[in-house]
């Protein structure tokens, strides 16, 4: 969407995270029986019949793992869907995924602080996003789901 890339959990974080998750506990795979968990290793729903795990996940904590930031009080972690075998990953068209609902748009500048949020309603997930980005400081954007408050995706220009 207009420059954006939309930033599945990155490979090795998910190997990681099919051992041991952010909160340190072993995963629970289980075998998707609806259909309709977002997946963060891929942007997309589940399947009926599809292995998947629950698993906390910490994005800021490992953001600044890898490039010595310290988000200080905003590292938090939180569940995520993921398949509980590795997948394919996202369509290679890198298309925004989850922007047909309410969402919140977290901004967060280099050094892993908020800058802002934004509540988005089902519609004005573009605009929002080209609002947060518009914003030179902004070096990266969290969206997350609004009836849990999980973490869905990092959004970075493209």
């Amino acid at each position: 969407m207009n420059g954006y890339l939309a930033r599945p959990v990155p490979p090795a974080a998910l190997d990681e995270l099919r051992a041991t998750d952010d909160a340190g506990r072993r995963p629970a795979p289980r075998t998707d029986t609806e259909g309709g968990a977002p997946l963060r290793c891929c942007l997309r729903r589940s399947r009926p019949g599809e292995r998947t795990a629950l698993v906390s996940y910490a994005p800021l904590r490992r953001w600044a793992a890898r490039t010595g930031a310290d988000p200080g009080a905003y590292d938090e972690q939180g569940p995520v869907f993921i398949h509980a075998e590795p997948c394919a990953g996202p369509d290679p068209e890198g298309a925004l995924a989850f922007t047909h609902a309410h969402r919140t748009l977290r901004r967060y500048s280099a050094g892993g602080r908020i800058l802002g949020g934004r509540l988005v309603a089902p519609g004005g997930f573009g605009s929002a996003l080209r609002e947060a980005f518009d914003d030179p400081a902004v070096e990266f954007v969290h969206v997350r789901a609004v009836e849990y408050g999980c973490f869905l995706y990092e959004v970075t220009r493209g």
